[in-house]
Order: C-alpha cells, then sequence, then structure tokens
C-alpha cells in the first residue's frame, strides 16, 4: 500500500452499506452491510462470482442504483470525509465525472453510437471544467495520447463502431480520466478484451494510477488481474463481504474457505498439470431467499451447526486480514484439498487410436464484405477468415486452438460442423470427405459431431422446456421410440451431466448460467457423438462453476472416449483440459504442438506474447515475472500485413517478415511454428 494511504484518512470510506431492490417476487437484499476503505493512490480490487452485489456496490458510490426498484436503505459513502448519500442531487453531478468516474464493462453499451468520440470526451470537460470547445478539443487529443490511442487529431471525429473493443475500452479510459478525478471505478474493464489486449489496458491503469495518484477500485473476476494489480483485496460472496485484507495476504494464506475454494478452482500456468481442478459444489443463494447464518455454509466443507444459526461478523485473522467465518483459526488446518481431486488417467482412449479421428487439410474460408470502404472499385472486398489451416485429432483426445477475437478459430469450428461451406481444403471424419457432405449425408454427420456454444443462453430455444429440447433431436433422428422412452433417456442424460431429472420440466430462464451450460453439453451428448466442438464453453462463467464444466467435460471424455476442439482465448484453462494445442493468428495457425511441449518451450513470438500476458493468481511470483505487453491490435482481415501477418506486432520482426509467407514447419519433433526466424 502506498505510504499517503496508511498516513492520511482514507479516500473513500463505505460503511455499512446495504442495498435491496423491491421486485414483484420479494425484496432482494443484493448488498448487506459491507464496508472497506481506499486509500489516495491506492487499487483495490472487489472480487466475487455473479450476482454477488459487487457491481451494484460500486453504482451505489456513484449513486446510480436503479430506481424505483433499487434502494440504498443503510450505511454511509464517505468521500474526503462527506456523505455522499446525503448530499443533493445536483451535487452528486459535480462530484460524478469529475471527482469520481466510472469504467464500465461493455464500452459499445455505454458509448453513445450517434455521437463522435471526440464530442464524448469533450463533454465533461465542458460541463465539469467549463472548457471551451478549442480547449475542451486539444484536451481530448492529449488524453487520446494518454491512452495509446495514435493519430488523436483524426480519431476524434470518428464513431465507437469504427474502433476496435481495445480501442473503445481506452476511449472509455479517457473520458474517466479527462476531468483529473481523484478516484476511477473500473468495473469488469478488461472481461470483453482478449489477453493481450488486457494487459494493455491494465497496465495502462495501473501506470496511471501510480504517476498521477489516482485511487482505482477494480471489480473483477479475474484473480490472476488481482494478483498483478491491486494493493488490496475484498471479496464478497451473496451480498456479503467474507475476507479483506492485502494482495499478497489473501493470496498467500486465505482465511475464508470461499476465498481458499476460488483460488483452487483456477487453473494455473506456474503450476504441474495432472489433477482435476478442485471445485466449489453447488451454487450461490437466491438472495430473494438466502440461506440463515453464514450464507457459504451449504457449499462449505468445513460448515458446522453453528455456521448456521450466526451471520459471523468480519474479524481479525492476522495483522490487516480480516475473515467472515467462526473457524478461521481452523481453516488453514482443516482446508485440505478435497478428496474429488483425482489424478488424471493414465492413458485415453487417444494414446491407442489407429488414426486420426478428423482430419482437416488446407482449410480456408472467406467471406465477401462489400465493397471495400473508400475504394473506387465495384467489386466487393473479402474477409480471408482462415486460411491454410491443417491439424488432426484422434479419437478421445483433445486439440486447444487458441488466439485473439477476430483470428478465425470460431470460424474453423463452424466450417468443421458444416454450418458453413469451406472456401478451399479438406475435412475429413472417420476417414470420409465430409467437405461438401449434403442431405443425408450431412444428417449422419450431425449425429457424428456435435457443438457446444458459448452462451448456453441464447443457444437454447427459451419457449421449450429442457425436456423438449433434449427430446427434440432424439425424435427427429428415431433414438427413441415413443415418448415415454425419450423422457427415461432425457432423464439419463440430465444425471449423467449433474443435473436433476425434474429439471426437464424447468425453462431455459429458470436456470442459472453453469446449469445451461450442464443442459448444452447434454444436448450435445443426446445424439451419441464421437466428436464435440467446444466454442468457448466456459468463458462466460464464474471461476467456481467453470472448474465443474471443466472436470465435467474431462470426466465424459474419459467414459464415452470423446474427442473434442476446444476453443477458448484462456490459456490456464486450454493447458489444463487439451493434449495439443494450435495457437491462431488472423487466420493462420501460428504454432502447434503438445501441450506440455508448447507451453514450456513456445517458439513463435506470438505465442511467447501471449503466455506472457497472462497473469497468475499468485502476487509474489507476480512480482517476480517480468511484464512484457504486446503493442498494438490485431490488424482488420479485410486488409492483413503481407508477409507474416504477425509482423505489424512482432519485436523480432524483418524487412524479410514483410516479404515471405512463413509455413507451419517442424522446428522440433511433433512441434511446429511458422516463423522464418527459426
Amino acid at each position: 500500500m502506498p505510504v499517503s494511504a496508511q498516513v492520511a484518512p482514507p479516500l473513500l470510506e463505505v460503511d455499512g452499506l446495504h442495498v435491496h431492490f423491491v421486485t414483484s417476487r420479494g425484496v432482494v437484499r443484493a448488498v448487506e452491510d459491507i464496508s472497506y476503505k481506499v486509500g489516495a493512490g491506492e487499487v483495490v480490487a472487489i472480487v466475487g462470482e455473479s450476482g454477488c452485489g459487487k457491481s451494484v456496490s460500486a453504482l451505489a458510490v456513484m449513486r446510480l442504483v436503479a430506481q424505483p426498484a433499487g434502494r440504498i436503505v443503510g450505511g454511509r459513502i464517505l468521500f474526503e470525509g462527506r456523505d455522499l448519500l446525503t448530499v443533493s442531487e445536483d451535487a452528486m453531478r459535480e462530484v460524478r465525472g469529475r471527482d469520481i468516474s466510472m469504467i464500465f464493462q461493455e464500452p459499445m453499451t455505454s458509448l453513445n453510437p450517434v455521437l463522435p468520440i471526440g464530442l464524448q470526451i469533450m463533454e465533461p470537460l465542458v460541463i465539469h471544467l467549463g472548457m471551451d470547445e478549442k480547449a475542451a478539443r486539444a484536451r481530448a487529443e492529449e488524453l487520446m495520447g494518454l491512452v495509446g490511442i495514435p493519430d488523436g487529431t483524426r480519431r476524434l471525429d470518428q464513431y465507437p463502431h469504427q474502433f476496435s473493443g481495445g480501442m473503445r475500452q481506452r476511449v472509455m479510459i479517457a473520458i474517466g480520466l479527462a476531468c483529473n478525478p481523484k478516484l476511477i471505478i473500473a468495473d469488469e474493464p478488461t472481461t470483453a478484451l482478449d489477453v493481450t489486449i488486457q494487459a494493455q489496458i491494465l497496465h495502462l491503469m495501473k501506470d496511471l494510477s501510480q504517476r498521477l495518484g489516482i485511487a482505482m477500485v477494480i471489480i473483477t473476476h479475474n484473480l490472476g488481474i488481482v494478483a498483478r494489480y491491486a494493493d488490496r483485496v475484498n471479496v464478497m460472496y451473496a451480498a456479503r463481504m467474507v475476507e479483506q485484507g492485502t494482495a499478497a495476504e489473501v493470496f498467500r494464506e486465505p482465511k475464508h474457505p470461499y476465498t481458499i475454494g476460488l483460488l483452487r478452482s483456477v487453473p494455473r500456468l506456474d503450476r504441474p498439470r495432472g489433477q482435476m481442478l478442485e471445485t466449489i459444489e453447488g451454487l450461490p443463494p437466491n438472495l430473494l431467499d438466502p440461506p440463515e447464518g453464514c450464507r457459504f455454509h451449504p457449499r462449505c466443507a468445513l460448515a458446522i451447526d453453528a455456521c448456521r444459526a450466526d451471520v459471523p461478523p468480519l474479524v481479525a485473522a492476522a495483522p490487516d486480514h480480516l475473515s467472515a467465518c467462526i473457524r478461521t483459526s481452523e481453516v488453514g488446518r482443516l482446508a485440505r484439498p478435497a478428496e474429488a481431486i483425482r489424478a488424471e488417467a493414465a492413458t485415453r482412449a487417444s494414446d491407442a487410436s489407429p488414426g486420426p479421428l478428423l482430419e482437416v487439410r488446407g482449410l480456408a474460408k472467406h467471406f465477401a464484405a462489400g465493397r471495400a470502404a473508400g475504394s473506387w472499385r465495384s467489386d466487393h472486398a473479402e474477409i480471408r477468415a482462415v486460411q491454410d489451416v491443417s491439424f488432426t485429432v484422434a479419437a478421445g483426445e483433445t486439440l486447444g486452438l487458441v488466439g485473439e477475437s477476430g483470428c478465425g478459430k470460431t470460424t474453423v469450428g463452424r466450417v468443421i460442423l458444416r454450418l458453413e461451406d469451406a472456401t478451399k481444403g479438406q475435412i475429413l471424419f472417420e476417414g470420409a470427405d465430409v467437405t461438401n457432405a449434403r442431405s443425408g449425408d450431412l444428417k449422419a454427420l450431425r449425429r457424428r459431431v456435435q457443438v457446444i456454444f458459448q452462451d448456453p443462453y441464447s443457444s437454447l430455444n427459451p419457449r421449450m422446456t429442457i425436456g423438449q429440447i433434449l427430446s427434440e433431436p432424439l425424435t427427429v433422428y428415431g433414438l427413441a421410440r415413443s415418448r415415454t422412452a425419450a423422457g427415461e433417456r432425457v432423464a439419463e442424460i440430465l444425471t449423467q451431466v449433474g443435473l436433476f431429472p425434474y429439471m426437464a420440466q424447468r425453462y431455459p430462464h429458470e436456470l442459472s448460467g453453469g446449469q445451461r451450460q450442464r443442459v448444452g453439453i447434454a444436448r450435445a451428448l443426446a445424439m451419441q457423438p464421437r466428436f464435440i466442438v467446444c466454442d468457448e464453453p466456459v468463458s462466460a462463467l464464474d471461476v467456481s462453476i467453470q472448474a465443474q464444466i471443466i472436470n465435467l467435460l474431462e470426466e465424459l471424455q474419459r467414459s464415452l472416449g470423446l474427442a473434442y476442439l476446444f476453443i477458448a482465448h484462456d490459456l490456464a484453462v486450454v493447458r489444463h483440459i487439451s493434449k495439443r494445442v494450435a495457437v491462431m493468428y488472423l487466420g493462420r495457425v501460428m504454432e502447434m504442438a503438445g501441450r506440455d511441449e508448447l507451453y514450456a518451450n513456445p517458439r513463435h513470438p506470438y505465442t511467447q506474447a501471449l503466455l506472457e500476458a497472462v497473469p497468475v493468481p499468485d502476487p509474489v511470483a507476480e512480482g517476480r515475472r517480468a511484464h512484457k505487453v504486446l503493442a498494438g491490435e490485431v490488424p482488420s482481415p479485410l486488409n492483413p500485413p503481407s508477409g507474416c501477418v504477425f509482423r505489424t506486432r512482432c519485436p523480432k520482426a524483418t524487412e524479410d517478415c514483410k516479404v515471405v509467407v512463413p509455413e507451419l514447419r517442424e522446428v522440433d519433433a511433433g512441434h511446429h511454428a511458422a516463423c522464418i526466424h527459426l
């Protein structure tokens, strides 16, 4: 913690805050009796699962809780000693944007789509600081440079849709910094960003915090981010604060069973692989009817009768370290790794496989994109989403496919599924060419190749019950002879994925995110496939639920001999579940190797940059690492660079890289990379 934060009064003090939402079904107690402090120039993180109240508590600081349903019913929010809950709305408008600014999770919905970026940055300067248009525009240009947006003079006149996701988030930071605020609240500021852009944004925010003395509250579920950037950590569960302390102390020796469970649920790049992830079984409680006593006790392996009766207060577990657990003094001794953590099976079906189940040869997929912007030509521009991609997947094997947004990895999956037609190349499944399969052949392929989508809610029909969703393919393909047989098979599949048979009567909106993802897995299993394309199947889930789904996929693979193409951007998750890994960039495979070899000895500069950008959930380990930030962003696939597509961001690029398109070649036994310098 900065020295100034230790000796000076806190810049922000939240004391006994309560926030309720009045709904037709009752009162949701979204925030209950939380307290924390933020010193000047300090970075404080608030972590917890979705629905725990962390975002609502931040909105309460800004007095932006949605009304009339949302109500701040108790507590104080002291900013520089003044209670923000007692000041007038006019006075609060003066505070917002000038003294306290907020960076929201999704910049595209936070920015006005019909106003140029420049006007949106200039607005707070005119309103709060009284600048004229010329001075405000000059300051806006300065801010664009400060947050790393080149050519600010020209880009001020562009609109949000003309910026990439990372650039839009930089614009949000520029707006937040415009009036030199004393406090910035960042609500999941990098959730939608790729790992390299995430590293750029967070490095920028941390640097600005240190140079300008700005305090920051970061709301996130990414424990690696907390370990790398936060000074202090507040852990929330079911609307209550369960642990507080310095980041170093909380990560070194967590004192609450929930924090311990969160840390153990995260796959890590700095530890040996070979065990299943530990999970926090169950789900967070419904805040309409939360359990009595400690709200974590239904999911806690250490719970005793007293946990069900009394609400545990936050008490000192160590110097400057608080925990809300009546067994705090015993947690370190009792919280051993669960017996459910099992060693990985020594052999897999793929080890004995005589040949590939799936073979992709020279795959390419191009999309027409309309007339090129600013072009006089009448022909149409072409997006080369996938270029010359080749790989194999054996029975029972998992191939991880990683890369930044727009690299083409999802398009590869869609072409394999025959949801898109290949422009070039071949797809062989079980030895048969299915590249141009039609009608009956395509229907037969659908039985053998299935998919699990990233967003289970949008991929499930909201008007159908879970039972109807799962029984429909059984009926269409004649896999169940009667309605009774279909119902029995649905109950069997639901049980197989860890759900209860009675959930067949529910609709998708009546299930949690993790439960909906299990339904997505169940729907894929209903067809008794041999191969499943998993398209970002855990990216939208909380850490503990993510671990449950990963373990489920591994268990199903072992018991059913399934093969997976696992598409993801989380390199730690891919390392945990995959046997081999392929790294894509702008439509091409940059590197491919066995999991252990690729992570221990990455050969391509892009793979090296990806691994360096991933934060490890350990402040000590993070302190020892050299944080190299990959500059720039992924170029547009409409106008890719000549030669090596990575050369515009590569620290090793030479003049030859502008001309030569590097082939994916074997640089070590079983290790392929596409770089002319290897």
